[in-house]
């Protein structure tokens, strides 16, 4: 169990419906969410939020965890990115600012609606309750500014290892139907260009 953990506190009850929440999120995610339940401690909740397309986060996965407190749920659970992010709702340690959690939180919401609203946070920002002022200021004066500052971010920090790795399985030609397809004359390109590597590096 982890220190922090709010099992204990909670009732078997809401325990047991968190559980099947969880279960249910597992099962059946809502589009672009990816839920992780953590079977030492129901509590503690990791998801993986898909970048938006059409925001400056698509293409990254953003790795988030929710954390019931234990007024759960007469109180919202808290929300962390572990993935870093230029957001104007995210804090540097990466807590998640969520207005609507705060101010129209009811105890019937869920897991699920945390997320979603998570996830719409990242298609429209709220520059009013900014964590990050700087995030905020760029999103209202330097529109630009901020999505390059974002794109950067998504680009560094929340882009999958398994495209890199896609990509590089790709140009090694390891495979024996890559060898079959590729022309003589692509493998004879190829040895072109690590010549030049090699000479590049010297």
């Amino acid at each position: 169990m982890s220190m922090c953990s709010n099992v204990e506190n909670l009732s078997p009850q809401i325990i047991r419906h968190i559980a099947k929440e969880v279960a249910d999120l597992t099962k059946d995610p809502p589009e672009g969410i990816k839920v992780f339940p953590n079977e030492e401690d129901i509590t503690d909740i990791q998801a993986a939020i898909e970048g938006p397309a059409g925001t400056p986060y698509a293409g990254g996965l953003f790795k988030m965890k929710l954390v019931l407190s234990k007024n759960f749920p007469s109180e919202p659970p808290k929300g962390f990115f572990l993935t870093k992010i230029f957001h104007p709702n995210v804090a540097s340690n990466g807590e998640i600012c969520v207005n609507t959690l705060k101010k129209d939180w009811t105890a019937d919401l869920g897991i699920k609606h945390v997320l979603l609203t998570v996830k719409c946070l990242l298609i429209v920002p709220n520059p009013e309750s900014a964590l990050n002022e700087e995030a905020g200021k760029l999103l209202l004066e330097q529109y630009d500014d901020y999505t390059k500052r974002a794109k950067i971010y998504t680009e560094i920090h929340a882009k999958p290892p398994k495209f890199s790795e896609a990509i590089s399985q790709e140009s090694s030609n390891d495979g024996p139907l890559a060898k079959k397809h590729a022309g003589d004359k692509k493998l004879l390109n190829k040895k072109k260009i690590d010549k030049k590597k090699v000479l590049k590096r010297l």
